[in-house]
């Protein structure tokens, strides 16, 4: 029996090792979903909203290195993915979004459901295609799930409801993917002119990011040499942890004093891999070396002496033997022993004698950092879940944190935990959240529940949007109470 464009669009995703696709099923998506059950290497995860499969989506392939795939159907369930469709894209996370569309001979005329998707999607994609006919579908389709893995960026295949039970053609295009992989190596002038501006300064600073995350060790060999202090963003918290050499912490709102003071203080602020956003936690008049490799990012928040275009890796490997190592540690020990007696303080607030009531959150982040995994997967919520989880828990090990880091989205934790979790069954994944935040994706706790998945969800409980508290304050404006207020279900009973 011949096989239709639907079927052959799950034999493309699986080819590449797509094992889970999450979505709500639909008219549109109905061969789709049929084509996925009659096989055994492929699984349709049937969550309770399309926003929680696109988040789901997004933690599977974060914590993988996998394609993740997501679907909904029509115009109302394909809407319904674009927030955390918009979370990949800002995590540079590789996700193919399939969308069903009304059958062709309706579009146009305004019918049920009918949406332009193409003008709705077209911010968060990096490419679209609207499958025609069965004849050009498997060019397209490949396609997409080219530029997915090749930007880890968001593509979208749109599937007519007629199209998708069409007999398929075109087998004869259809061969294997691979995401192929490559070195951007700098100019080694460059490299030099960097090397002698780090052995002329007399203290230095680096602040990394996610881009250091192949080369951790590197750079703990770079800041060893210079004595420099290592200042992480909040995504690379996993990368240089607490325990790790030379690192002082996070700056920013939910930072503290010696990774504030170390970019702040030093004579060479070095950046890499980062594009830290917010700028008042930047200094403006410091001599800047910027090193990404996104050129559109060097000089993006502040002005720099000198860009370099390369990935971390191969700028380190040049940069190494260049560099002269310094012996002046006075910069270096003062934030170390500032982040040491910070560390203290933090234990201080996560020790369980503290048991006035209601229990401070701290508490339990501290526990969590105590019994987890070496290996462990964290998802955290956008908003005070992220402060405890900085502040309390080290990223040490293999452990991995996930979040919504650039787009900064509530109702993240959950459901990328779910997505987390069916991609490394073997793995602890622990889902810190909010209350606030859960509430906006709580019904797929069901889902958790129907696919027998372990994850450990605290819920840090204050019946208020708490983080956005802080943010009115931070402003000088009385909160909002009443707007703040969260009135929550009992959260354990709901669990059992």
């Amino acid at each position: 029996m011949a096989k239709n464009v639907s079927e052959q669009l799950l034999d493309i995703l699986v080819s590449v090792g797509v094992e889970q696709v999450y979505g709500v099923t639909g008219d549109a998506l109905n061969f789709f979903v049929k084509a996925i059950e009659e096989r055994e290497d492929v699984q349709w995860i049937g969550m309770k909203h399309e926003g929680n499969a696109s988040y789901a989506a997004f933690g599977h392939s974060q914590t993988t290195g996998k394609l993740g795939v997501c679907a909904g159907t029509v115009g109302p369930g394909a809407l319904h993915l674009i927030n955390g469709l918009y979370n990949a894209k800002k995590e540079r996370t590789p996700v193919i979004a399939i969308t069903g569309q009304v059958p062709q001979r309706q579009q146009g005329t305004n019918f049920f459901q009918e949406v332009d998707l193409k003008k709705v999607f077209d911010d968060v994609c990096d490419y679209q295609t609207i499958i025609e006919t069965p004849e050009q579908a498997p060019m397209l389709i490949q396609r997409a799930i080219k530029i997915a893995l090749a930007n880890n960026s968001v593509c979208r295949i749109e599937l007519p409801a007629n199209v998708a039970e069409m007999e398929a053609e075109n087998e004869v295009f259809v061969h294997p993917i691979k995401k192929y992989v490559s070195s951007l190596v700098p100019d080694r002038s460059v490299v030099s002119e960097t090397a002698a501006l780090l052995n002329n300064a007399k203290t230095v600073g680096i602040l990394a990011g996610d881009g250091c995350r192949a080369s951790r060790e590197q750079v703990l060999e770079l800041a060893k040499r210079l004595k420099a202090p290592i200042t992480h963003s909040l995504r690379a918290s996993d990368i240089f942890d607490h325990d790790a050499t030379n690192v002082v912490g996070l700056t920013g709102l939910i930072g503290n004093p010696s990774g504030y003071n170390a970019v702040m203080k030093c004579d060479l602020l070095l950046m890499l891999g980062t594009d830290f956003p917010y700028i008042d936690y930047l200094p403006h008049k410091t001599k800047t070396i910027q090193v990404d490799i996104r050129q559109e990012n060097i000089g993006n928040r502040t002005a720099v002496d000198l860009g370099v275009w390369s990935d971390i890796n191969s700028f380190l490997e040049l940069l190494l033997p260049q560099i002269e190592e310094k012996t002046n540690t006075a910069f270096l020990d003062k934030l170390v022993d500032s982040f040491k007696s910070w560390r203290k303080n933090m234990l201080k607030q996560a020790s369980a004698e503290r048991d006035n009531e209601p229990l401070h959150p701290q508490i339990f982040a501290g526990f969590v950092d105590k019994h987890a995994a070496n290996n462990a997967i964290f998802t955290v919520e956008t908003g005070t879940s992220a402060i405890w989880a900085a502040h309390h828990i080290s990223f040490h090990s293999q452990r991995r944190m996930i979040g919504s880091f650039n787009h900064g989205s509530m109702a993240v934790g959950l459901p990328s935990a779910l997505g987390a979790q069916m991609g490394n069954p073997g793995k602890e994944v622990w889902s810190l959240s909010g209350d606030g935040a859960f509430n906006m994706a709580m019904q797929d706790f069901i889902s958790a529940v129907k696919y027998k998945l372990p994850v450990k969800i605290l819920i840090f409980n204050n019946s208020e949007l708490s983080f956005v508290k802080l943010e009115m304050e931070e402003v000088g404006l009385a909160p909002s109470l009443k707007a703040l207020k969260q009135d929550n279900v009992n959260f354990a009973e709901y669990a059992k």
